[in-house]
């Protein structure tokens, strides 16, 4: 692993950032990854998708968040070598060798994700973890042959940091666990770009009780409170940011709208399309490369969306429109109550004459992924465990009365989306009068309206 530290830069780079204030590369190895056309084109991919049309400030991207990862992960390193060095072999102190691996792991964490990473993996079952390994291990990529430069294994070995096969614990649980670099960025960047506070925690505390043992990571228990404010900011994320229903309504209308245009392209006998977009054909025929995979980007979507806007394809073309002009469907929260209407109200919806098909859908916030502290869905060395002053450990919400309460249950809701236009008013309506008044009469009478007005 010597090579790594060969090629030590003669002076640091810095890149300025709103959150960590200064990210510091001083390695030849991280500056040469971070120039890769592979890492580059993670500018022209936002970080939250469609949160953006929520929260208007959302326009960052997943280069700086892998940057900031980086970073965290640096200071890690950096703390743990001062004040946990290992002494001899399996003493469960920190080990500096595995700082390469390490740090290349954090920075690559999220090389594979894709535009609209989860809607477009969902309609052309794609996977983007998968995709990051590959761009880690195979010889074709910048990546790769830089990796080499390390050592011949050492792509591998950065890779299996990343789908938790590495075999050592600490490394694997400081880019993915409970509390890990990457958890730690996203919070407090998406507050920031949100504009919102509920991410926002003490990091600086977090990184100073972390400490490294022979099972991973654990946190002195002086630094308890640290946590708990960290796993309260995330909890209130998911619920105010990740979860809001327009940002999950506009991800309803791209879904539809790729799924549509699927159909429309897999289906030319029936459907003569207006033009062919080449770039997304071979996922449209499911036959795609890897460099069909690295050219797609935000910008590459979205002018498609702007070309399907003049479709002649009805449905095509207004839920283009929909979603580049921010025309969200209204959503109602049901449950096992109110399900029973459900398929009153889409077939009130078809004939109002909407497809159902692409103007309905359900959505359940539990199984988006992003996930609350469930210590008992995760094996003993994902959980937060916290080291007393006997030498004892004790995992979280044993001890803390405020992660206990939120530990184990689910939050979020269960929406079901429907164009606005069924609960325009009277006056707007001239046809179908009797079915937008029973479908306004199924929602008000039975209490599943969106008890805060969406935005």
């Amino acid at each position: 692993m010597n090579h790594f530290y060969d090629e030590k830069l003669r002076r640091e780079k810095v890149f300025r950032d709103p959150i960590h204030g200064q990210i510091i590369v001083d390695n030849q190895i991280i500056m040469d990854l971070i120039n890769t056309p592979e890492f580059q084109r993670l500018r022209r991919i936002k970080q939250l998708g469609t949160s953006s049309f929520t929260f208007h400030g959302a326009e960052h991207s997943r280069f700086g968040h892998c940057l900031g990862v980086y970073e965290i992960t640096r200071q890690m390193c950096n703390y743990f070598q001062r004040n946990y060095p290992s002494q001899h072999p399996g003493d469960g102190l920190w080990d500096d060798h595995e700082r390469p691996v390490t740090l290349c792991a954090a920075l690559l964490h999220d090389l594979g994700h894709g535009p609209y990473s989860h809607t477009f993996e969902h309609i052309f079952h794609t996977n983007h973890e998968q995709i990051t390994r590959q761009l880690i291990t195979d010889s074709s990529t910048n990546i790769n042959k830089i990796l080499q430069r390390v050592s011949p294994d050492f792509p591998h070995q950065v890779a299996s940091v990343i789908d938790h096969t590495y075999e050592n614990p600490q490394v694997v649980q400081m880019i993915s666990s409970q509390v890990d670099a990457d958890r730690m960025d996203y919070l407090q960047r998406d507050a920031y770009y949100t504009g919102t506070n509920y991410g926002k925690f003490d990091l600086d505390r977090v990184l100073h009780v972390m400490r490294p043992v022979k099972r991973g990571i654990a946190f002195e228990i002086s630094g308890m409170h640290a946590v708990e404010d960290y796993i309260i900011s995330r909890l209130q994320m998911y619920l105010q940011v990740y979860f809001h229903p327009v940002s999950r309504s506009m991800e309803v209308i791209l879904d539809h709208l790729l799924m549509r245009a699927k159909y429309i392209y897999q289906h030319p006998n029936d459907f003569e399309p207006d033009f062919t977009p080449h770039m997304l054909m071979p996922f449209f025929n499911g036959k795609f490369t890897l460099d069909d995979y690295l050219a797609l980007d935000d910008g590459v979507l979205t002018t498609y969306f702007i070309h399907w806007t003049h479709s002649r394809d009805d449905i095509l073309s207004d839920l283009a429109s929909r979603f580049l002009n921010r025309r969200p469907f209204k959503s109602v929260i049901y449950d096992q109550n109110t399900q029973k209407l459900l398929p009153t109200l889409r077939k009130l919806i078809q004939t109002a004459g909407f497809n159902s098909q692409y103007y309905t859908a359900v959505n359940d916030s539990f199984k988006l992924p992003y996930d609350t502290y469930h210590p008992q869905d995760s094996n003993t060395q994902t959980q937060i465990e916290l080291l007393q002053p006997n030498g004892d450990f004790i995992e979280l919400s044993q001890v803390s009365t405020l992660v206990a309460s939120v530990s184990g249950r689910e939050a979020g809701d269960q929406r079901f989306f429907f164009p606005k236009e069924m609960l325009e008013t009277r006056n707007n309506i001239e046809i179908f009068e009797p079915i937008y008044e029973e479908f306004q009469g199924y929602i008000k009478n039975n209490h599943i309206i969106n008890p805060k007005e969406q935005k």
